[in-house]
């Protein structure tokens, strides 16, 4: 290790030189309060920018134990450190000086979530932040002034401010690490008393705008109340007893009229597999963190899916259990969609009619005798959403403004009225015994067993000549090779570092050989979490020994998302299974 003044040494050396000589930088030093570590170098001010390591002893940060006691405050913890150093960053860093990302010094933080990161490590011995550093260039010339004002000015002054405890508001810390363990433990709560989701009293729902997801603020702003029929109190080891609605398993309505709630409690629903920060108004909403969002997604590809629970009997006798399309139509797609979140592992599903296909969802009584069963392929998700929970465990919560027909196989009615909720259950039910003509139902009497499927590593190339290239491009693209990943559907994809963390997992998993032509797309999951639960979620950084990559935690349930949806996918079906050993 050197001492910082060789770093200073080094770079007044390389003023004026080419850009590529920043590369002699690279290297481990020791500043007064703290050690660097420049793990990359980028080739011009145009490329990637240089990946760097901040590393302060504990002795020095002085953050108390108990704020890092368990798995859960130590994660919340380091969030709260990488928002700390993001302020800091815009408190001192000048930014743009030269050409492209010149002078930018970045942290990979996160938006209203709180996520297990690679940006920030929280060690018993230490306390390490991983940067991003535009080195300042002048066309392709360095500037080595400005590249000594951002490392022995801009850089102390950052970790003075954001690694050092008695800088920081101590009420904050323990507030950000404490309402994340909360959450935490109200999800844990969940299962054992029967619920899927809960809703806390005096939670603020509705967003900011349809591009942002901070909460509304806003005098007339209605906080969530919970019907009494609905009501129960959870245990937060921080803030103690707190109460709200609890959605039971089954199948749960939401109804209301436009624009007073419906699709607002449903987002932050959908929003809750993930504590929130402090403020977001979403603090104590939790639901199960394995519910997975089912929409329609016209033009998708689907590779050998069963979607024959949902559709059968197609013309030209096209094979429903092994189903495959380039071009997957609305009811199709979201057929799929269904099986492939019950493969990859879900106890609740979640739905809106106005992201559903219409003839997926319902098929009423006078269009059944029109269209006589027997020429209609599609067995709606009214007459399977019973058999989903009585067979195979899994709960739906479904948004519907449109038809009454659920009313008869729903267990709890939501009305939202004016962003209140009340429940109506009794009354849903009373109108439909009293309907004089009713559906049929349709489909058979079982779902039956889900077919487990292989995939085959000769689908996955992540090569583009030579090199491997996997890169987000945003949150809702990934590039895999010379494939495109359009993950538009996903909404539960919350971060692009998220984006960015799945093309990697695929990648490790490749090399480790886990696509080995026998195990399932499940198993092949859950080898890849245990491996993070072990190793930390750097084990999936093509940055071996340095820095880690700017990584967010992505579910089991969105890596199998985007895996489906690569269009070289190749997989075998296994026989079919009982469900209960793929769930």
């Amino acid at each position: 290790m050197l001492p910082s003044e060789r770093l200073r040494d080094k770079l007044i050396t390389l003023d004026g030189k080419g850009y590529t000589a920043y590369k002699t930088i690279a290297g481990e030093y020791r500043f007064p309060t703290f050690v660097l570590y420049i793990d990359h170098v980028q080739q011009d001010p145009f490329a990637t920018p240089s990946l760097v390591r901040v590393r302060m002893d504990m002795a020095e940060c002085q953050f108390p134990p108990h704020l890092w006691s368990n798995r859960v405050r130590k994660m919340a913890l380091e969030d709260f450190i990488t928002r700390q150093v993001h302020s800091a960053i815009r408190r001192f860093v000048k930014g743009h000086r030269g050409t492209g990302r010149s002078g930018m010094i970045t942290v990979d933080v996160g938006g209203q979530e709180v996520l297990p990161r690679t940006s920030c490590l929280v060690h018993e011995d230490y306390v390490e932040v991983r940067l991003s550093m535009g080195l300042p260039g002048d066309g392709r010339r360095i500037q080595a002034k400005e590249a000594m004002a951002m490392f022995f000015e801009e850089l102390p002054k950052i970790v003075e401010a954001s690694l050092v405890y008695r800088n920081l508001d101590p009420r904050a810390a323990e507030r950000h690490v404490n309402v994340v363990e909360d959450q935490e433990a109200l999800r844990e709560q969940l299962p054992e008393r029967g619920l899927v989701a809960f809703v806390a009293d005096d939670s603020v729902l509705p967003r900011e705008s349809g591009v942002s997801d901070r909460p509304l603020r806003h005098s007339r702003v209605v906080r969530f109340t919970s019907p009494e029929e609905l009501r129960c109190t959870l245990h937060a080891p921080n803030r103690g007893q707190i109460s709200g609605m609890g959605i039971p398993r089954g199948v749960t309505l939401i109804v209301g009229g436009g624009y007073h709630g419906k699709s607002t409690l449903l987002q932050a629903l959908q929003r809750a597999v993930y504590p929130h920060i402090p403020g977001d108004g979403r603090e104590y909403v939790v639901t199960v963190r394995d519910a997975v969002k089912i929409r329609a997604e016209d033009g998708r590809r689907i590779e050998k899916v069963d979607i024959s629970p949902f559709i059968s009997n197609l013309p030209f006798g096209e094979d429903t259990t092994s189903f495959c399309t380039e071009n997957a139509s609305g009811s199709t797609s979201q057929a799929a969609n269904i099986m492939e979140a019950l493969e990859a592992g879900t106890s609740l599903l979640l739905m809106d009619e106005d992201t559903c296909a219409t003839n997926f969802m319902i098929r009423d009584e006078m269009m059944q005798r029109l269209v006589p069963k027997e020429k209609e392929p599609i067995t709606p998700f009214i007459d399977q959403v019973r058999r989903l929970y009585e067979e195979y465990g899994v709960s739906t919560i479904l948004v519907m403004g449109g038809s009454g027909d659920y009313f008869e196989v729903a267990d709890v009615v939501i009305m939202m009225d004016c962003y209140r909720a009340r429940v109506v259950t009794a009354e849903a039910k009373r109108i439909a015994s009293e309907r004089q003509d009713r559906r049929v139902p349709e489909g058979p009497e079982r779902l039956g067993p889900i077919r487990a499927r292989v995939p085959l590593a000769e689908g996955f190339n992540p090569y583009r000549g030579k090199r491997v290239r996997v890169e987000a491009k945003g949150l809702r693209t990934l590039l895999f090779g010379r494939e495109v990943i359009d993950l538009w559907a996903l909404e539960q994809l919350v971060d692009e570092s998220q984006t960015r963390a799945i093309g990697e997992v695929i990648v490790y998993a490749l090399e480790k050989g886990y696509f080995d032509g026998e195990s399932s797309l499940g198993e092949i999951l859950d080898r890849i979490e245990e491996d993070i639960q072990t190793h930390g979620l750097e084990v999936i950084s093509p940055w071996k020994g340095g820095h880690p990559g700017d990584y967010a935690l992505p579910r089991r349930q969105e890596i199998a998302a985007a895996i489906n949806r690569l269009r070289t996918l190749v997989v075998r079906q296994r026989e079919a299974r009982n469900p209960n050993q793929i769930l």
